[in-house]
């Protein structure tokens, strides 16, 4: 069985709907402050898939070396919000000219992680996911139920 770009594109935009509903679950004063075990905070976590997912992408794509930057100066939730808006929109927009016949293409991203296209897809998708679990596990010591894995 094969998967169909439109479907992988789903797969992948359903993580990000979910991962949105986790940031938007987040108390503002805890977002970049909150942290467990030496982890980094959730608002550092979302920071590092912002530097990585669009422009990761993008960097597929069209060849162009992205500038790779997670500690970017966002400091709101409003903020990361709207910027993962931005990033979802790239998304679509660059997954459109992204022809299956590539996924087996070697890349090298942002001069640091050399895979096959459709090896650093995945890598995108399952590091939202490990983060997104990191939330998770914030959000209940918190004491806030987070949205359910499920109703992506």
């Amino acid at each position: 069985m094969q998967i169909s770009a439109s479907k992988w594109l789903d797969i992948w935009q359903a993580n990000r709907r979910l991962t949105r509903r986790v940031i938007e679950a987040f108390p503002e004063d805890q977002l970049f402050s909150f942290s467990i075990g030496g982890m980094r905070t959730f608002g550092d976590m979302i920071k590092e898939l912002l530097a990585v997912e669009g422009p990761g992408i993008e960097e597929i794509v069209t060849g162009v070396r992205q500038k790779f930057d997670e500690h970017a100066s966002y400091q709101t939730k409003h903020e990361l919000l709207d910027k993962w808006d931005a990033e979802t929109a790239r998304i679509d927009k660059f997954w459109a000219d992204l022809p299956s016949e590539k996924y087996l293409e070697r890349v090298n991203l942002f001069g640091q992680y050399e895979s096959s296209v459709i090896d650093a897809i995945l890598y995108f998708v399952e590091n939202e996911i490990h983060h997104r679990g990191q939330g998770f596990v914030y959000l209940r010591s918190l004491g806030i139920q987070p949205p359910f894995f499920w109703e992506r």
